[in-house]
């Protein structure tokens, strides 16, 4: 039978939430004022509220504040450790075992060392630690274990905060930092969870570490396989229709639950459960990345700061007053900083890292926080730690994490990196800031003809090759006219072998659509539905253009309803051979648009990897006469830059210069040298067919707002006359509709 909380139990439940938030975030706050993570300032304004400070100062507004009746305690401790759990939630979504593996050695060594250094340190130092320290029954084995554990692992969360903060993340030893942090929160979830096993059964033992890591490897076998499927299939199913949060979120939260069961049922500590839900939700490409922040948001503004205050508000400073605790516990914070950094310090320069870096990783990998407060919050709860071990422990996060955030200040003053690290960086900056070429997955809508081979060229020399895509291919029966059979027997899936080898190097899954009608708009719709769970763009191959239609049926009505930025290729003319050759030399036309812009960005990209020569071109047009056809009201600085041009040519350099200007220095932050070209003519879209006949140029991308036009596609008469007649490989960037999808 459920007892509930009578009316004074609720308002000290209500003020003690009340206290907590208020408290720790104000502290926190103030913490990062002076550039120390929000961390430590809620735990010591927990330690404030606790019996050190507070209860001390008036001990009977304390009694009131946490009274000793078991069920207005278990109410708040059911509050933190759901904390604790979403805490660890974010914290798994942060983890990319795909970093680990790719960072290699310096990661292996830096982790290595960085793990096995304080581990010894701290097992000696809890052989060594007085009896006081100890659980009452604990055995002693056990107690220097959890001492070890303790000391030798970071914290993911306050390394990347610090890392963040300081404009670090990204640096080299920034992502070997938070590579090493990872695999420490990795390994040391998972030492948490064979050490509780051995703490249950009192002892150490051959069979309860067998049964523990038999356990947990199965859990973890079945989270990544079978469970993995599952949330796959959950996030895919509520996002069918577009994005859904509310979804998405009630899937981590029903995967955070259900791990958390599976693991507290194995006798492990349910918030590893929480941890690995985090990792897996995070693997899934399905995932909505709003879905992370909102949780943060909550457990940031709310539940942390509880779980954090409330480990504080368990430490008794008192106690470091009785014998020689004080000297001991000087001792523990001495081990786990110089361990952890002399670990990460020689783990980094045998991994061939420079000492500057070696220094950084030394004081990065010393930040700790939940995880250290879990391990002291699961010692004190299982007996294994005193309450002043406990009170020891706490203190090591909230000191070292200064230690980590002031020391790595110093390390990284004045240090930009190498000339190689800068030019990363610089490029990464400008992929951020992109329309189109970002990190997001692609969409390559593809039959394996010789247009959807181009398409795939394109985008595989235009995205970084970090980027994932996938490969979407309909049955030829429902392709309907706008695709060519190209010899494929009708009604069988088309081989896409030649695709995955055009996208080598790059991460590639394929899914196949059989639409129920052969109508291009059966076909888009399906393409359309697979585009709303999660991509970044779509690209698609056309042949050439069909009666009545702007492209295909297909592509008509993708452009009518993707949500997404539509890139579509048309191989040059004449090619004999499926692939199209190197791109040598683009002509991308300048207008100042944001589609002008998208379509830069998909040439400077190629540029980038293939090294092709791309001139910007601006068509300046001289026909005073066409003024008359012309607006009154001209608010589009194309328009203006036409105008100017044919009244008075001198008037619109300025403009034009702007242009040019800004289309190659964007280019520049891609690494690309491009060369301009202002040229006249009396219609842009001729001129850009004779510039490019001229140019010899072998690509021409175009940049295309689209507009819907009874119905029907419209991308403007330029577009519509470049793909008529020219014959180079003609890319067109189709921004969205801003009603589509």
């Amino acid at each position: 039978m459920l007892t509930p909380l009578d009316e004074h139990a609720l308002l000290v439940f209500w003020t003690q939430l009340l206290v907590l938030v208020v408290a720790a975030r104000a502290v926190g706050y103030a913490m990062r004022r002076v550039g120390l993570p929000s961390v430590v300032g809620q735990l010591a304004a927990g330690v404030v509220l606790g019996p050190s400070v507070f209860g001390a100062v008036w001990p009977s507004g304390f009694e009131w504040f946490i009274p000793q009746e078991e069920i207005s305690s278990g109410a708040l401790f059911a509050v933190t450790w759901i904390g604790v759990a979403l805490l660890l939630v974010t914290a798994g979504f942060e983890t990319d075992l795909a970093l680990i593996r790719r960072l290699g050695r310096a990661a292996a060594l830096v982790t290595g060392f960085s793990l096995l250094v304080p581990l010894a340190g701290g097992l000696a130092t809890g052989l060594l630690l007085p009896a006081d320290f100890v659980g009452g029954g604990a055995d002693r084995t056990v107690f220097a274990l959890f001492v070890a554990l303790a000391l030798s692992v970071s914290a993911l969360a306050v390394i990347a905060r610090i890392l963040s903060e300081l404009g670090l993340m990204r640096r080299d030893f920034g992502q070997i930092t938070v590579a090493a942090g990872m695999a420490n929160d990795v390994v040391g979830w998972v030492m948490l969870a064979v050490f509780t096993g051995f703490a249950t059964a009192g002892q150490v033992s051959v069979t309860g570490t067998l049964r523990t890591v038999i356990g947990l490897a199965a859990f973890l076998a079945l989270a990544m396989t079978l469970g993995q499927r599952a949330v796959d299939a959950g996030l895919r199913r509520v996002r069918r229709d577009g994005p859904n949060l509310h979804g998405a979120l009630g899937v981590a939260v029903f995967t955070m639950l259900a791990f958390g069961v599976a693991t507290q049922a194995l006798g492990i500590e349910a918030v590893l459960g929480a941890f690995v839900a985090g990792v897996v939700l995070n693997r899934s490409r399905f995932q909505q990345h709003e879905v992370v922040h909102h949780i943060e948001s909550l457990t940031n503004a709310f539940l942390a700061p509880v779980f954090f205050a409330m480990a504080g508000l368990r430490v008794d400073l008192a106690l470091l007053g009785e014998g020689d605790a004080l000297a001991w516990a000087g001792v523990v914070m001495v081990v786990a900083i110089v361990a952890k950094f002399a670990g990460a310090f020689v783990g980094a320069r045998l991994a061939g890292q420079s000492q500057r870096a070696a220094v950084a990783l030394g004081a990065g990998l010393n930040a700790r926080g939940a995880l250290e407060i879990v391990i002291a919050s699961v010692g004190l709860s299982l007996g294994v730690f005193s309450e002043t071990a406990y009170t020891v422990i706490v203190i090591v996060p909230l000191v070292t994490s200064v230690f980590a955030a002031a020391s790595l200040r110093l390390a990284v003053r004045d240090w930009m990196g190498s000339p190689d690290e800068q030019e990363r960086l610089e490029r990464e900056e400008a992929l951020s800031r992109n329309l189109v070429v970002r990190s997001s997955r692609l969409l390559l809508a593809s039959r394996a003809e010789p247009a959807s081979i181009a398409a795939a060229q394109l985008m595989h020399f235009a995205w970084p090759v970090q980027v994932p895509a996938t490969v979407i291919s309909v049955a030829p029966e429902s392709l309907g006219d706008g695709y060519h059979s190209d010899g494929a027997t009708r009604g069988q899936w088309s081989d896409i072998t030649i695709i995955r080898n055009v996208l080598d190097g790059r991460d590639v899954d394929h899914r196949q659509v059989r639409a129920s009608s052969s109508a291009g708009a059966v076909v888009a719709e399906a393409i359309v539905a697979e585009a709303r769970l999660g991509y970044g763009a779509i690209c698609v191959g056309v042949a050439g253009r069909h009666e009545g239609q702007l492209y295909s049926p297909m592509v008509d009505e993708l452009l009518l309803h993707s949500p997404l930025p539509l890139v579509i290729v048309r191989r040059a003319a004449g090619l004999e051979t499926p692939l199209p050759g190197a791109f040598t030399r683009a002509v991308v036309p300048v207008t100042g648009t944001r589609s002008s812009q998208a379509a830069q960005e998909v040439a400077f990209g190629v540029s980038s990897q293939l090294g092709t020569e791309v001139v910007l071109t601006h068509v300046v047009q001289r026909h005073w006469q066409d003024m008359r056809m012309l607006p009154r009201r001209l608010t589009s600085r194309r328009l203006a830059t036409r105008v100017l041009g044919e009244a008075h040519p001198e008037a619109a350099q300025p403009v034009v210069d702007a242009l040019m200007d800004a289309a190659r220095a964007r280019g520049a932050e891609m690494g690309v040298e491009a060369r301009t070209l202002v040229q006249p003519g009396s219609s842009p879209a001729s001129t850009l067919v004779s510039v490019a006949e001229e140019q010899e140029a072998d690509l021409v991308v175009l940049g295309a707002s689209l507009r819907n036009v009874d119905g029907r596609p419209f991308l403007g008469h330029t577009v519509e006359t470049v793909l008529e007649r020219c014959t180079a490989n003609v890319a067109v960037v189709a921004m969205p509709r801003a009603d589509s999808g």
